[in-house]
């Protein structure tokens, strides 16, 4: 999908966790080997948020390898050095994949999967 496409689900990911209680510290950022979506946060947790806007939930699953998930953590790492103050929370990173609705009217929002926990 393209860079607008991309953002758009950035954009619906960083509400859908807005909605859910959780508090935005960042978004884009990039670091290390890689780049932080979305980092967000509630109570003692830090969410670190690969979003992929893909026309298919399995293509958005593919492009998380495991050579993304080393650049993840390796970002991940270097944001916490830099913010040694959230060194204390527990972290988790997270995904959520946005797919359109194909052939539906516009309205029709689009659909949200938030995976959590996938590096372990």
């Amino acid at each position: 999908m393209s860079t607008s496409q991309g953002r758009s689900g950035e954009e619906i990911a960083a509400r859908y966790l807005s909605r859910r209680g959780f508090n935005i510290i960042a978004r884009n950022i990039r670091l290390g080997r890689g780049e932080l979506d979305i980092i967000t946060s509630s109570d003692e947790l830090l969410l670190f948020v690969e979003v992929k806007a893909h026309k298919t939930r399995g293509s958005g699953l593919l492009a998380v390898n495991a050579d993304k998930c080393a650049r993840l953590y390796s970002a991940a790492e270097a944001w916490l050095v830099k913010y040694p103050r959230y060194a204390g929370l527990q972290c988790r990173f997270d995904l959520i994949i946005v797919t359109p609705r194909m052939g539906l009217p516009s309205w029709v929002p689009a659909r949200i999967e938030h995976m959590k926990d996938i590096i372990n």
